[in-house]
């Protein structure tokens, strides 16, 4: 058994943070991107593994984690379904304790976040959630980043999010209220948050600013960036026709965007254009989705290089 010079955590919801370990991370990021950008590749951590077990498809997470780990010094290997995670070939135990005699890291793309949290119960080293029916984290931290750098601050600010109160919306409305922004949600009143989550939210962070209500225009109303995401997400599918009635009036337009000029358009992409967001929106001077994907990259190199003692 490998010795850490460093408390080991895993990373599964953003509450597994605090503020300031996030902005800790951010520094971190910040830090990197900077080098990156003038050429240089900071390899922290020369033969460090990461492993990377997905079992839904993945562009933006699997590249962004396996080309971080690269410019880390590192290196990582990508597991699909092949290798019986999640199986009836052998128990989440069993796969976890082996697998973390390997490598050094895990980020775990899973169906069940249960199954996720499973893993990092028998894991001897951090397993981080890559996307899972209940959270991701990842994302939220990097969208926060992005906002972050492209405004100067977050607290205060207000976030939107247009649509499903999905495993996305959780996310960001738990990361916006650990970095004191108004988190809003917009949806039918079917699709927004439920009350357990709700609960849960009041317990953790009391004086969170997180609202939900049915208009759309309401919400955008003095948002520093308004979010949307597909009104079906993976594994929804039989319920996309019924999904798509019902978020009809949803759409991020032009017309919606015309009620927020300052705001920045988001998605966590892959989008469905057309449905959830126009082209005009998704391509148009407010959108910074592909700034947002490129920031994957680089607020994951933050986090792993926190993660694995770079502290």
């Amino acid at each position: 058994m490998r010795v850490m010079v460093f408390q080991m955590r895993h990373f599964l919801v953003p509450e597994d943070l605090s503020a300031h370990e996030i902005e800790t991370i951010f520094a971190i990021a910040q830090d990197l991107e900077a080098k990156y950008e003038a050429g240089i590749r900071d390899a922290l951590f020369p033969g460090r593994v990461l492993a990377l077990v997905f079992e839904k498809q993945s562009l933006r997470t699997r590249v962004s984690f396996q080309t971080a780990m690269v410019h880390l010094g590192g290196d990582s290997l990508f597991l699909g379904a092949d290798t019986g995670f999640a199986s009836s070939r052998e128990s989440t135990d069993d796969f976890g304790r082996v697998l973390s005699e390997y490598v050094d890291c895990i980020a775990c793309r899973s169906k069940s976040h249960a199954t996720i949290e499973q893993l990092a119960a028998v894991s001897s080293v951090p397993v981080i959630n890559a996307l899972s029916d209940y959270s991701h984290p990842c994302q939220a931290l990097a969208d926060c980043y992005t906002l972050r750098r492209r405004i100067g601050r977050l607290a205060e600010l207000s976030f939107a999010f247009v649509g499903d109160g999905n495993n996305m919306a959780r996310s960001l409305a738990v990361t916006c209220g650990l970095l004191g922004m108004r988190f809003v949600l917009a949806a039918p009143e079917a699709y927004q948050f439920d009350p357990a989550f709700l609960t849960h939210l009041k317990n953790l962070l009391p004086d969170a600013q997180v609202e939900q209500m049915t208009d759309p225009v309401a919400a955008v109303a003095d948002a520093a960036a308004v979010y949307t995401d597909v009104w079906a997400s993976m594994g929804q599918e039989a319920e996309r026709e019924t999904r798509r009635v019902a978020f009809e009036p949803y759409r991020v337009d032009e017309a919606l965007m015309a009620h927020c000029p300052g705001a920045v358009f988001m998605h966590c992409l892959p989008a469905r254009r057309g449905e959830e967001v126009t082209d005009a929106v998704i391509d148009g001077p407010q959108s910074v989705v592909v700034t947002q994907a490129a920031n994957r990259m680089h607020l994951q190199k933050g986090l792993l290089a926190w993660l694995l003692g770079h502290r």
